[in-house]
């Protein structure tokens, strides 16, 4: 299959939106770094709510606006949703064979983070440190995938969190080994994202 021009990420939220292509593209430059892929993807996002996502029939309605942004191009697509209080390993895998039973003929990989997105700051809190008013003393709780309300921990270390501000900012400055050594989720983002593009 012919490696990915674009790369169409499918997220829940208005930080998503903003913060997933930046944490993808990073991904996946190291990958073209290392000589894993072949050059860097385009990554575009759609942003659809995880309660139209997940009913049935929800997933299948947004694929082909996913397939809409590609515009003709060798494309893949990636959901990256929170699981919040869902399983992730079994949520995970029913909504990939959703997708790609619909498509088929791309490539297709969903991700949930294990609770939130921002689950994944803090299993790399020592990485951004000083980033959002985050102290220069944070480090990784104990079990990071384990923390309920992720967005609220971030704020009461920092005094203050906005999705839309603070996630895309952290995603730039995320330590990418550091997340994938603490989140099992976050080192699933990163397989997903190898799958995507190898040759």
């Amino acid at each position: 299959m012919t490696p990915p021009q674009v790369v169409v990420c499918i997220v829940e939220g208005h930080g998503d939106e903003l913060a997933a292509p930046i944490l993808v593209r990073r991904l996946f430059a190291e990958l073209v770094t290392r000589g894993d892929a072949p050059f860097l993807p385009e990554i575009r996002s759609i942003r659809w709510p995880k309660s139209r996502l997940v009913r049935p029939a929800g997933l299948e309605a947004v694929l082909p606006l996913a397939v809409a942004q590609m515009e003709g191009r060798a494309g893949a697509i990636l959901v990256v949703l929170d699981a919040d209080d869902d399983c992730p390993a079994r949520l995970g895998p029913r909504l990939a064979e959703r997708a790609r039973d619909g498509l088929p003929n791309h490539r297709v990989e969903v991700v949930l983070a294990n609770r939130e997105f921002e689950s994944w700051f803090l299993a790399a809190l020592p990485s951004l440190a000083g980033v959002g008013g985050l102290p220069r003393t944070s480090t990784v709780p104990k079990d990071p995938e384990s923390v309920r309300d992720a967005k609220g921990y971030l704020r009461r270390l920092a005094g203050r969190y906005s999705e839309t501000v603070d996630q895309p900012r952290l995603a730039a400055r995320i330590d990418l080994a550091m997340a994938s050594a603490n989140s099992p989720s976050f080192a699933k983002l990163s397989r997903a994202a190898r799958a995507l593009v190898r040759p």
